[in-house]
């Protein structure tokens, strides 16, 4: 499968989930994260604000953000800042995502853990995202911050196709499995 039919058909099984199981899921996939050496070794952790279509990150930010110093990315033209979370200053940005406010972007090589969004998985390591590229080349400056993908178990497929330029993640989480990638 090419990466837009891996996207058709993982968009399709999400839609076929209600709100208890994404909710359900989302807990089962987060607790595993949270057992995860790297996520309790870290304490800069920049995780993304899920979109409705996405396993929803919103318990982890609510429980971890006065416990580790939690980071969401804000869309800059091409690229991605770095802000730190604050629930009081966000606004809907690029794409509708709940973006950080300010002007204190960080480095990137601050970053101990990223928690990497995806469409899908492979066993390698390598992700389909939506196709624009912002976290691969975000990634590509982050070479020591371990990248986590987290996702359902279906988003797991098995093998997706990469260019020189997608970076390959360290750990993936899903509610029945964690793989340790080995690169």
């Amino acid at each position: 499968m090419d990466k837009s039919e891996i996207r058709r058909l993982i968009k399709s099984l999400k839609h076929r989930l209600n709100d208890d199981e994404k909710a359900e899921t989302a807990d089962e996939v987060l607790n595993r994260l949270e057992q995860t050496e790297a996520f309790i070794a870290s304490k800069n952790v920049l995780v993304y604000h899920s979109l409705p279509d996405e396993l929803s990150t919103l318990s982890l930010i609510d429980r971890w953000h006065n416990r580790k110093t939690l980071y969401l990315p804000r869309v800059n033209g091409d690229t991605l800042d770095i802000l730190p979370y604050n629930g009081d200053a966000l606004q809907t940005g690029s794409f509708r995502i709940a973006e950080p406010t300010g002007d204190n972007s960080i480095d990137p090589a601050m970053i101990d853990t990223v928690i990497v969004p995806a469409v899908a998985f492979d066993r390698c390591g390598n992700r389909v995202g939506r196709g624009k590229g912002y976290y691969d080349r975000l990634l590509s400056v982050m070479p020591h911050a371990v990248k986590i993908g987290i996702g359902y178990d279906f988003q797991l497929v098995d093998e997706i196709d990469c260019a020189p330029h997608d970076i390959a993640l360290d750990i993936i989480v899903t509610d029945k499995t964690i793989i340790n990638v080995i690169h």
